[in-house]
């Protein structure tokens, strides 16, 4: 992606500075000229490293306004996130949204409360990845209960790691949309991004990061307070979920309700809710809620 189709990139750049011979292969650019020239020409391809990192495109147009010491049209865009692996924007589309990342940016607990669709899971990891890419934070936490809704776990094939992997597939799927594969699967492989079950969560301090709880409304009490009392230094929490998709058994208080009941009058915290008007999914999506809703199934 760095080198451009048919390296167009790197052919710009030895147009551009046609005193220095520039020489890619695999990962690593090579450069030979005078040490003047070799500065330049290194700081721009730096510079073009960290838009590519941002942003996860870089063009022709790109290099230009970086070469001027110019603003590239994606740094002029304001109100975004972060950029999906397809270059697209990633910001608020609602008002309930937007309350969601300031939110973020004032406190370091956040509810983040309402239907399917209303974006709680994928803006809060948009958060998350721009805080990480920042250099806010030292890693991204993210966990989701495992609650047997119509399958028994014991029944599924597989190792156990085989059969809480379906739970946790919606946290993937956000993550692969906004960081390109091979860069996701390193920082898993590091432990820089952390993906696990709740329960694989007691006992743990977690600092320096960005902890996602989704699908909360599946904690039961006793699993929200272990998790919220996981909380370290330098460390935000976001806590997702949907009041009216609980899969407890019944009689089993739910952790989220719970909990946004407990907490609501500390300052230091923020409860949003969202409604069916922050459904951003197909326009049938915010029907079929408003429809359940009313029906109060």
């Amino acid at each position: 992606m760095f080198y451009g189709v048919k390296n167009c990139n790197l052919q710009m750049l030895r147009s551009l500075y046609p005193k220095v011979r520039i020489v890619g292969r695999d990962n690593i650019v090579k450069l030979y000229g005078d040490n003047e020239h070799l500065g330049i020409v290194s700081n721009v391809i730096s510079t073009m490293e960290t838009h590519l990192y941002t942003y996860n495109k870089i063009s022709l147009e790109d290099i230009l306004d970086i070469t001027n010491g110019q603003k590239t049209n994606d740094e002029s865009v304001s109100g975004v996130i972060c950029y999906n692996v397809n270059g697209k924007a990633i910001k608020a589309k609602s008002e309930n949204q937007q309350l969601l990342v300031d939110a973020f940016r004032e406190k370091d607990m956040v509810f983040a409360i309402g239907p399917a669709g209303t974006g709680k899971t994928y803006l809060s990891i948009a958060l998350a990845v721009k805080a990480l890419k920042d250099k806010q934070i030292r890693r991204i936490v993210l966990s989701r209960p495992a609650i047997e809704a119509g399958e028994k776990l014991g029944f599924l094939p597989g190792e156990m790691k085989d059969k809480i992997a379906p739970y946790l597939q919606p946290l993937y799927d956000a993550l692969e949309d906004m960081i390109p594969g091979s860069k996701l699967s390193d920082m898993m492989d590091k432990n820089v991004i952390q993906i696990a079950p709740l329960a694989y969560m007691r006992g743990r301090t977690l600092s320096d990061a960005v902890v996602i709880l989704d699908e909360a409304q599946n904690t039961t009490s006793a699993q929200m307070r272990m998790f919220l009392t996981r909380m370290g230094w330098n460390t935000k929490m976001i806590i997702t979920g949907d009041s009216a998709q609980i899969d407890l058994p019944r009689g089993v208080k739910s952790g989220l309700i719970e909990a946004t009941t407990l907490l609501q009058s500390i300052p230091d915290l923020s409860i949003i809710r969202m409604t069916e008007k922050d459904i951003q999914r197909h326009r049938l999506v915010n029907q079929i809620v408003k429809a359940y809703s009313q029906a109060q199934v």
